[in-house]
């Protein structure tokens, strides 16, 4: 009986023993639980804890305003709101009232947002990739004050809870498609994409702020509990180099090109040849940043309209090219103003004959004439001269080849041969604009610093960075300061060159931009395009071209003027793209209040249109003078028969529009029946030929192309039915 108590005993001490030990494990086991809760997970637990009881709201800041260098709004930012809603808390609220489905707010919310009820389903019902349902969705960004309001009203009338609605900002351009391809656009969510709002995304973009607050259950926010909050920093200001007033001329001139020329696209730029700044950069056709994608075309199509072609397509410059070639030639000594040049209208080099555009030749001419006649004959024993190495080495020291740092993006960089790839051939056609290609930009660097004495300067938009104080006081943050001036070629030697542009216009192919008074030099070019598809140039497709500086002793101001695969029945530069350029400079020298030299009557007499004189003899007087009147002509009648015996200037004279033409009625001492030859050069074949014929004259055409020369000389009274031979060319000058 002993021994069986002691058994029982030890057995029981045993068993107590053992539940000490194991209940001990279990404490043990709870406190290294809760030292593991505490310690290690505690930073974990308390932000899963906070995402329960509180609801975090991300503030946007308001983005940046984009101005102009005068301080006009060109891209500003409202006060806006968006949509939100915690799926979690939606989902527990229906499965709570059962009085409403999840299809049913679907339904009614696409009708209070415009968002689809397709769209909504896939933000709102369709699961996560992994099965799991989404926790949270953003319904619609940037609604306005109206449209909110009457989705707060359905959402208390229900008592709908899960929704969030915060402050959000929409970005808008007040003067739509201005200046679209400088400023660019956003996204939905306020990021820059394209143009100064995605280089300057940074500086406009802010820090946003942020409010965390307790909720209830049902995700509200519980009154009388303090929040935490961070207030947003809105985005700084970037003012560019851009004067509204210049890039609305820029804007109508591109315009007014695209559709006279029935063009496939119309690029100008001004810059201050100066210190860089671009004063205007406007490409035809262009699109809205408001609505920037158009669902009327393909994805292609709208990237083709978004990019900047100013900046990111390259060409083959044509004769636009030859103030390089000039420039190296009269830097390197290879040419005097002694020197003389002859063109037959081609040369044999390397085998293969190279023509000038003029195929009937320049014959002799100076340093000055072949740079005024845009002879390709001329500039092909330059380059000659020259040699591979000293032609690029100015290629370079005129940053060609290269990018310019312009801030914008997409930059193209073009195709300089390389030296020891250069054959004779090469050497030749590149002297005259071929073979290389470049951008507009970047050819517009290089002619500013012939413009500016030599410097080559970083072509740029951004002027400062600023914002505004807590005063109301405007503070400069940032200045551009990124100007890599190289004082790359001799001061003296693009001054001379400069006087030999000014005759350009005043006696060459740019005579059509020349202003009487005003002092502006410049070269123009026609380049065939190449073919990307079938390789060589492109039957009837050019690029023409207009570059300019004023006044040309002291440029203040440089403009470019490029359009791209004009009408190919009229593609001459000099007939299409100068024209431009003068309009232009016209607007720009008066928006500067720069006087003519001379009498201003005579600087707005040179704006006005040529027009030639209609025949309208032997017709009935109001259907003669109706064709005077479509020309542009005034009239003054003598006389009062009802047929017209004559006029005076001659049917055929050049005049400008508004010139008063005297019609005579009654026999007059200057009647006959003579006519003056127009000047019909650069014409197409079919314009000079319905000209001469209404003036009772038979064309007669040699060659292809466009009008070069005309066998009878412009201004020469001649009988009508007398027979006029028209040399055609194929012009690329």
């Amino acid at each position: 009986m002993g021994i069986r108590k002691l058994r029982d005993k030890t057995t029981i001490r045993k068993r107590g023993t053992l539940m000490i030990l194991v209940f001990g494990a279990v404490l043990l086991g709870l406190v290294g639980r809760l030292c593991y809760l505490m310690v290690v997970q505690s930073d974990d637990l308390k932000e899963r804890a906070q995402e329960q009881w509180t609801g975090e709201v991300v503030i946007a800041p308001k983005r940046g305003k984009i101005l102009d260098r005068n301080g006009k709004e060109l891209a500003i930012s409202a006060n806006v709101y968006r949509l939100d809603v915690d799926l979690n808390a939606l989902r527990r609220d229906i499965d709570d009232k059962k009085n409403i489905s999840m299809e049913e707010i679907i339904k009614n919310l696409s009708e209070l947002t415009g968002v689809s009820i397709e769209t909504l389903n896939k933000k709102m019902v369709e699961p996560l990739p992994n099965g799991k349902p989404k926790g949270s969705a953003e319904i619609k960004r940037s609604m306005e004050k109206e449209q909110i309001t009457k989705i707060e009203n359905y959402l208390n009338e229900n008592k709908i809870y899960g929704f969030l609605i915060s402050p959000d900002t929409k970005r808008y351009y007040p003067n739509n498609n201005f200046l679209a391809h400088v400023i660019g656009s956003t996204n939905s969510d306020g990021d820059g994409l394209m143009g100064i709002e995605q280089v300057y995304n940074e500086v406009l973009a802010g820090i946003p702020g942020l409010k965390i607050s307790e909720m209830d259950k049902d995700r509200q926010d519980m009154p009388y509990v303090l929040t935490d909050y961070t207030k947003p920093v809105d985005g700084k200001n970037v003012v560019l180099t851009v004067d509204e007033n210049i890039q609305f001329f820029a804007e109508k001139a591109a315009d007014q090109a695209l559709k006279d020329n029935k063009a496939k696209a119309v690029s100008v730029v001004v810059m201050d040849p100066n210190n860089g700044e671009i004063l205007g950069m406007a490409n035809k056709p262009d699109f809205n940043p408001n609505n920037s994608y158009n669902n009327d075309l393909s994805l292609e199509d709208n990237q083709k309209l978004w990019r900047n072609r100013s900046v990111s397509d390259t060409f083959e410059p044509g004769s636009i090219f030859k103030v390089v070639t000039a420039t190296a030639a009269l830097a390197e000594g290879k040419v005097t103003r002694e020197d003389s040049f002859n063109c037959g209208g081609s040369k044999l080099i390397g085998g293969r004959t190279i023509r000038c555009w003029k195929t009937s030749g320049h014959g002799s001419q100076s340093f000055t004439e072949i740079l005024k006649n845009s002879c390709n004959v001329g500039f092909m024993d330059l380059g000659e001269r020259l040699g591979p190495e000293l032609l690029n080495k100015y290629i370079k020291l005129f940053g060609l080849g290269e990018k310019t740092g312009i801030d914008l993006n997409g930059e193209a960089r073009g195709i300089i041969k390389a030296t020891e790839d250069i054959s004779v051939t090469d050497l030749a056609t590149i002297s005259f604009g071929q073979t290389n290609t470049l951008s507009i930009v970047q050819y517009l660097r290089a002619f500013n610093a012939i413009a500016n004495g030599g410097k080559l300067i970083t072509p740029h938009l951004m002027k400062e960075v600023t914002h505004y104080d807590d005063e109301n006081n405007m503070v400069i943050d940032a200045a551009y300061n990124n100007y890599n001036e190289k004082q790359n070629l001799d001061e003296n030697v693009v001054r001379e060159l400069r006087g030999d542009l000014e005759k350009v216009i005043s006696e060459g192919g740019g005579k059509k931009a020349s202003i009487q008074g005003y002092r502006i030099a410049g070269k123009t070019g026609t380049a065939q395009k190449i073919d990307a598809e079938h390789g060589g140039y492109g039957t009837g497709k050019y690029i023409s071209s207009f570059a300019g500086m004023a006044p040309a002793d002291n440029p203040k101001v440089t403009v470019m003027v490029s359009i791209d695969e004009p009408d190919p029945s009229n593609y001459y530069a000099g007939q299409i793209a100068a024209p431009v350029g003068q309009q232009l400079f016209n607007d720009i020298f008066n928006y500067y209040a720069l006087k003519p030299e001379g009498n201003p009557e005579d600087a707005a007499q040179s704006l006005l249109k040529d027009v030639i004189v209609p025949e309208v003899r032997n017709l009935e007087l109001k259907d003669g003078l109706n064709q005077l009147t479509e020309q542009g002509l005034k009239y003054k009648v003598e006389g009062d028969g009802k047929q017209i015996l004559d006029i005076n200037p001659k049917p055929g004279s050049s005049v400008k529009e508004g010139t008063e033409v005297v019609v005579y009625t009654i026999p007059s001492q200057y009647q006959d029946d003579t006519i003056v030859v127009p000047n019909v050069s650069g014409y197409s074949p079919e314009r000079a030929e319905r000209i001469l014929n209404s003036l009772g004259l038979k064309p007669t055409f040699v060659g292809k192309g466009m009008v070069s020369s005309q066998s009878i000389k412009e201004g020469t009274r001649i009988k009508k039915g007398v027979e006029i031979t028209l040399h055609l060319e194929v012009i690329g000058d």
